[in-house]
């Protein structure tokens, strides 16, 4: 019994640590220009701001306006990820996994706060995946915009 706990958390270690690695590796991606400034300017989000005032100093949002925030641009970017030039309306399988990872790490902030341990590597995490999901929808709207995507990919809004 005691070794089939100790396989069973020890295999979830791997998965969790897998996970993370895969969507590093992920949000690390390169755009040929930055388009996360645009789309969040356009759509009125908060993350960037967020981003820059928790890497400069600590941050003097209270935890349910920062979860709010946080949640409302990720409903916002995810909304248009599925819709914004995208044909079959559904998000791709590196979509998904940053989804699973952003509602992992709204997890691991909420534990943190309790714990009133130190989140400001959460918040950037949380804010590193909205930046990428604005980078695609940008990416995404640039091409329709100069017509480099194909004719049946229009904007779906």
């Amino acid at each position: 019994m005691v070794i089939a706990l100790v396989v069973l958390i020890f295999s979830t270690a791997l998965l969790f640590s897998y996970l993370q690695v895969t969507c590093r590796k992920i949000i690390s991606r390169q755009f040929d220009q930055e388009y996360f400034q645009s789309i969040a300017n356009a759509n009125r989000l908060e993350f960037p701001s967020l981003q820059k005032s928790n890497e400069e100093f600590k941050p003097t949002l209270e935890y349910a306006h920062l979860r709010r925030v946080l949640r409302c641009d990720f409903l916002a970017l995810t909304y248009l990820l599925k819709n914004v030039e995208n044909g079959n309306k559904r998000y791709s399988n590196e979509e998904r996994l940053l989804i699973l990872y952003f509602y992992i790490q709204s997890l691991l902030l909420a534990v943190r706060r309790m714990l009133k341990l130190s989140d400001k590597k959460v918040i950037l995490n949380l804010t590193s995946i909205l930046q990428f999901f604005a980078n695609v929808v940008g990416q995404r709207v640039d091409a329709v915009k100069f017509g480099t995507s194909p004719a049946e990919c229009i904007l779906n809004l």
